[in-house]
């Protein structure tokens, strides 16, 4: 049964759901028979799983 873990301050990336960085399948073995893959990271939180928010503040006034 999974636990709990701690809430953490930083909110997770809504392009890859917290799941950074994956492995796939090329469809192609190798000579021992096992399958060749590819890792591939998330471009948009560079491979941590969390979004860094930032607070835009827009000029008002004259």
């Amino acid at each position: 049964m999974p636990q709990h873990t701690p809430a953490q301050n930083r909110p997770v990336c809504r392009y890859c759901d917290g799941f950074p960085t994956v492995t796939i399948t090329t469809g192609t073995r190798n000579h021992d028979g096992t399958r060749t893959t590819v890792p591939a990271t998330c471009p948009a939180c560079k491979g941590t799983g969390h979004i860094v928010t930032t607070i835009a503040f827009a000029p008002v006034g004259k």
